[in-house]
């Protein structure tokens, strides 16, 4: 807006290159609902959302002519399966031992101290 009155998106000399970038966002956001909807996509916030990616990816990379360029995707790939496995195995052990201490902790006394039995 230097020197300018109006922004991009308001400036009547750009209205038809504000339309034309709004539409083109509308589908954008609508092709990336289409596309993770065909291909179960849920997201990429959890490990199972990952491995769920990966899965598909792998699936469909498989169906792809056997290439070198191929099989070293693959490759890549589970190489890739192989540490989402192993981050989730340590997530769900440390939630485990999480949950041992507090369990641990709510069975002693407030005040710290042991009662005698």
């Amino acid at each position: 807006m230097r020197d300018e009155p109006f922004c991009f998106w308001h400036a009547p000399e750009t209205a038809e290159e504000a339309a034309e970038a709004r539409r083109l966002g509308g589908l954008h956001r609508r092709k990336k609902k289409t596309v993770a909807a065909i291909y179960g996509v849920g997201g990429l916030r959890t490990i199972d959302d990952l491995q769920g990616l990966l899965e598909t990816t792998v699936i469909e990379t498989m169906a792809l002519e056997n290439t070198i360029s191929r099989n070293r995707a693959i490759a890549g790939m589970v190489a890739t399966g192989a540490k989402l496995i192993e981050t989730g195995e340590l997530a769900e052990r440390i939630a485990a031992l999480e949950l041992a201490r507090e369990s641990s902790r709510s069975d002693e006394p407030p005040d710290g101290s042991l009662l005698s039995g």
